[in-house]
């Protein structure tokens, strides 16, 4: 895998932290959660601040905040483009939208714990209720912001790229989302697809939060072989522009995060997803096998 460094065994992150073979002189760890600070509060990695996902996006479609927040929020956490960060979360989609965030801001060695907090547990590794060491605000992020417009795309682009069939929408929904039986969501109305999407896997039906195609089940990354075999049997290649959506963000960020991972250089994240495109059009079930 070209990036495999990028995702972390809980025994590497260990040996980051006691510092015998950390990553680089600025490096941070942090926990990412959603309305989850007392949970961190409680027991979390030794040394990792706490990032809730509430600063990263925004209501009512739950779209990344504008990107003069979201510089002022990398600042605030004292965290600069030429930083290692590695983050984890409970849920690792958290981690997987927040990690999205950052490539896209220009971070350029983000990491994340495979298998998350669970994983670290599983090792029989400590936790600690200690916050981290403090850091001053940063007036500079020290490089172009955001240094990859390209990873994330909107609404109209999404439409005009449906016309001119210059990528391929790729769906990391269940199938029972994909074919249209339910929206998962219970403040998603509509169900049903966007036009000509081609389903790029998620987990099992009815549970937003699961990514069974893409982890096995102690939460870690399927073999990149296994993941690739199943887009390439949809269609979906490393050689085409491919813009992955979902309900509203956190799975397509797991799915871009892996074919970053991957080596796959033309991907996108459509932001407002099934969410947003459902509460324009009407859209029809693609035709499906």
């Amino acid at each position: 895998m070209a990036y495999q460094q990028q995702l972390l065994a809980a025994d590497l992150l260990y040996e980051f932290i006691t510092g015998s073979a950390p990553p680089g002189p600025d490096w941070q760890l942090f926990e990412v959660g959603c309305a989850s600070e007392q949970a961190y509060a409680d027991g979390h990695i030794p040394t990792a601040g706490y990032l809730d996902t509430s600063s990263f996006e925004c209501p009512p479609k739950w779209n990344k905040i504008p990107d003069p927040q979201l510089l002022a929020v990398l600042l605030g956490k004292a965290i600069r483009h030429d930083h290692c960060i590695v983050l984890y979360s409970r849920n690792s989609l958290a981690a997987a939208r927040v990690a999205h965030l950052l490539l896209y801001a220009g971070v350029k060695d983000v990491r994340l714990l495979d298998g998350g907090l669970a994983a670290w547990l599983a090792a029989g590794l400590p936790l600690s209720t200690q916050p981290p060491a403090v850091r001053l605000a940063l007036n500079d992020f020290g490089g172009a912001f955001p240094a990859h417009p390209e990873y994330l795309i909107d609404l109209p682009q999404v439409e005009e790229l449906l016309v001119s069939r210059a990528a391929t929408l790729v769906s990391i929904r269940s199938w029972a989302e994909y074919s249209g039986k339910t929206s998962a969501y219970s403040y998603i109305s509509a169900c049903g697809e966007i036009p000509g999407a081609r389903w790029g896997r998620a987990g099992a039906d009815g549970d937003i939060n699961s990514m069974s195609a893409f982890q096995s089940a102690d939460g870690r990354m399927k073999p990149a072989a296994e993941i690739c075999q199943f887009w390439h049997e949809a269609g979906i290649r490393p050689d085409q522009h491919n813009v992955f959506y979902c309900g509203t963000g956190w799975r397509a960020s797991l799915a871009f995060f892996y074919a970053w991972c991957m080596g796959w250089q033309q991907i996108s994240v459509y932001d407002g997803g099934w969410m947003e495109w459902s509460a324009k059009h009407h859209a029809q079930l693609p035709a499906v096998a």
